[in-house]
């Protein structure tokens, strides 16, 4: 929340700039339910859209067989944190790295897909 700001101006792909037929969207969770956090966001040019706390308890409250919506970013990173050799990394080289990422997510797809 403290370095929202930093990290959004500090995105390295160029973004185009948001119009009204084109706004730029930006998903957070509850932990970005505030104030200072929307109107960075809104000053820096996004639509946002943030999870407000209570909100998943409320809506299993009103139906019982709502399932809670995970980020798919959240559920990657778990899934790629089975990977061993990529949580506890001694790679020296960015490039070793990177074909261990690639390894794990190519692994990842195939496994999805019940290739194997």
């Amino acid at each position: 929340m403290k370095l929202l700001a930093e990290t959004l101006r500090a995105t390295v792909i160029p973004r185009p700039c948001p119009s009204a037929e084109r706004p730029q969207h930006l998903s957070l969770d509850k932990g970005y339910d505030y104030a200072e956090c929307r109107e960075v966001v809104e000053a820096l040019g996004y639509v946002a859209h943030i999870r407000a706390r209570g909100e998943e308890r409320q809506a299993r409250r009103q139906d019982p067989s709502y399932k809670a919506r995970r980020w798919v970013v959240e559920r990657t990173h778990s899934w790629m944190n089975r990977c061993r050799k990529l949580l506890v990394s001694f790679e020296k080289l960015e490039g070793t790295y990177m074909a261990l990422v690639e390894l794990a997510c190519a692994y990842i797809v195939f496994k999805r897909a019940d290739l194997i």
